[in-house]
């Protein structure tokens, strides 16, 4: 990985953690998903707009990362309802680059050295730690099972979307035809729901919290466009594990900006997470 290619995975993995923060804050769920879902269309069909088309062979791989972003978006914003942004968030980004990883070793065939596997060990003691803290560091409140389950599963969508989109990313001949592709459809799935169910209702709720909703969707594109970019200049594990760099922004967010309270065992948890990055990414 160049370090042109790091430096942009570590901008997208700020602006990861920056939109999410947003996304957070926006209480009514179904108003939050549709507003970034009308950010993500709008600067979707501004890409694909402008970008050659993306081949035939990446539309299968389009229409399956659309189904899978979605479930991503719905785990998401519940996990944010279950539990604390500092929490959720990264054991959500802690368990993606681990899966990908794990995939890429056992099923793609590629080996892991000693600093990797021992990467891979640290990163998972990491998560362990940040459930084990749901548990036992909140005097007086019942275990946030829950929002360690649903966090989970948002990781497990993020594998698997990023798996799908580095296969076909590179087989659409145009990066920017098939970000700008995917946010349109991904983009369009949630507002036509809301919309659905809500019908009159709808403008009444997104009126209150359009500003950060709508920014919120352009940063998610500005974050995953940059990581698809990426793909296509790097191997996958290396680029998924990089950009989970953002539970450092995470950490910082949820501490400055929500005000809650990190502790002593999520500092160390998060000091574990990236130590066991540094080790994937070969760099320590």
């Amino acid at each position: 990985m160049t370090p042109l290619v790091a430096l942009v995975v570590l901008l997208a993995a700020v602006t990861h953690a920056s939109w999410n923060a947003i996304t957070h804050r926006i209480k009514d769920e179904l108003a939050g998903l549709t507003l970034v879902g009308i950010g993500r269309t709008a600067s979707g069909a501004l890409l694909a707009a402008w970008a050659p088309l993306p081949a035939a062979a990446a539309w299968p791989y389009l229409i399956t990362s659309v189904v899978l972003h979605v479930g991503y978006q719905v785990a998401l914003i519940r996990s944010f309802r279950l539990g604390d942004f500092g929490q959720v968030y990264p054991i959500a980004r802690g368990v993606a680059p681990t899966v990908v990883t794990l995939f890429a070793t056992f099923v793609l065939g590629e080996r892991m050295g000693a600093a990797a596997t021992t990467g891979m060990v640290l990163v998972t003691l990491s998560l362990v730690g940040l459930a084990l803290w749901g548990v036992r560091g909140r005097a007086g409140r019942p275990p946030q099972w829950p929002a360690i389950a649903m966090a989970a599963t948002t990781g497990l969508t993020i594998a698997a979307y990023t798996l799908v989109d580095g296969v076909g990313v590179r087989s659409a001949g145009a990066a920017l035809g098939y970000i700008g592709w995917l946010m349109v459809l991904d983009g369009t799935a949630v507002p036509v729901y809301a919309a659905a169910r809500l019908r009159g209702g709808l403008a009444g709720r997104l009126r209150p919290v359009a500003v950060g909703g709508l920014l919120g969707g352009v940063l998610s594109v500005v974050s995953y466009g940059l990581v698809l970019w990426a793909q296509t200049r790097a191997p996958l594990a290396p680029v998924a594990v990089l950009r989970e760099s953002s539970v450092i922004a995470g950490a910082a967010i949820s501490v400055f900006l929500f005000k809650e309270r990190f502790g002593g065992a999520r500092i160390v948890a998060a000091g574990v997470m990236m130590t066991g990055i540094a080790l994937m990414l070969g760099t320590t």
